[in-house]
């Protein structure tokens, strides 16, 4: 007896899951979890603070880039949500007018959790290739890493590894490096990290 076909989840699957959970459509497959630990919050929410006056503003960098986080994609029917990402202005010039933005992002950055990094490090990245997204930033808030990669071929080669202590200046951001440290805040260098969920 032939296996039944498993239902494909759609986007009233995503409207129907709680509030207090985060709801992607990844190969088909409804995928939820945690809302962030605030760590994870905060990972998200200060590479965009340092990202934003060079690049966004054109204040001590090049401007000409446009950042949002956790934006709504559904390249060939997923509905992925990176934690933060980033278009060239020419190729976003006018605010979306829904929530799905159909724009593909230039850099895509995942911020890595227990409950998350199978997914981003596996089916997101994949996915982000398969679209054709540029730039890829993996940032470990528990390690203190952040991996940044660049699309060639297909495929995702390391460019850079950048840990604490060390500056921020992988492509396509390399015009305006920050310290690593500054997405930290409340964190001692020297401490041991915080546990994370």
């Amino acid at each position: 007896m032939a296996e039944p076909v498993p239902r494909r989840a759609t986007y009233a699957d995503l409207e129907a899951v709680p509030a207090h959970l985060v709801a992607e459509i990844i190969d088909g497959t409804l995928e939820t979890h945690p809302r962030p630990h605030p760590r994870r919050g905060i990972a998200t929410a200060e590479p965009a603070s340092e990202l934003i006056p060079p690049f966004g503003r054109g204040r001590g960098g090049p401007g000409g880039w446009i950042f949002i986080i956790e934006p709504e994609r559904h390249p060939d029917a997923q509905g992925v949500v990176p934690d933060l990402a980033g278009w060239r202005r020419n190729r976003l010039p006018t605010e979306p007018p829904t929530a799905c933005i159909e724009t593909l992002p230039d850099r895509v950055c995942g911020i890595l959790s227990p409950s998350t990094a199978r997914i981003d490090r596996g089916p997101k990245r994949r996915i982000s290739a398969q679209a054709g997204a540029g730039h890829l930033w993996l940032l470990d808030p528990a390690d203190g890493v952040l991996e940044a990669f660049t699309l060639t071929g297909g495929r995702w080669p390391l460019v850079g590894t950048v840990q604490r202590g060390e500056g921020v200046g992988q492509p396509p951001f390399d015009a305006a490096p920050f310290p690593l440290d500054a997405l930290f805040p409340f964190d001692d260098p020297a401490a041991p990290p915080l546990p994370e969920t």
